[in-house]
């Protein structure tokens, strides 16, 4: 039985995100919290995060299972854009330069592995 954890409106570019979500995509679940515990990027630490909310949430779905015991894997990652806060920055000569702060959508859906 799968389950679903999902991290909303995260203020960093969608294809930042994206780089780590393809590192652990189909890997065990203790290889890819190793991986984004050591990671250099900033995006691991909310992505490790949302990842052991995902395993908490299948603990809770399979009663009696624990995680160490059933090989649980990174069934799917989905990241998405969010929504964009458009402001202005001053330029010269009365100009104005538009700044998109992206945000992103992360979807984590973890599974036993048969």
């Amino acid at each position: 039985m799968e389950a679903i954890a999902k991290l909303r409106n995260y203020p960093t570019g969608p294809r930042k995100m994206r780089l780590l979500a393809d590192v652990i995509r189909g890997m065990e679940v203790d290889k890819a919290l190793a991986i984004l515990e050591f990671h250099p990027q900033h995006n691991a630490v909310p992505l490790a995060k949302l990842l052991k909310s995902a395993i908490n949430n299948w603990e809770q779905k399979n009663e009696g299972a624990s995680a160490a015991e059933s090989n649980l894997i990174v069934k799917t990652v989905f990241v998405d854009g969010g929504r964009t806060l458009k402001r202005m920055q001053p330029a010269p000569q009365g100009r104005g330069y538009k700044i998109r702060k992206r945000s992103n959508h992360v979807s984590i859906i973890v599974d036993s592995k048969i």
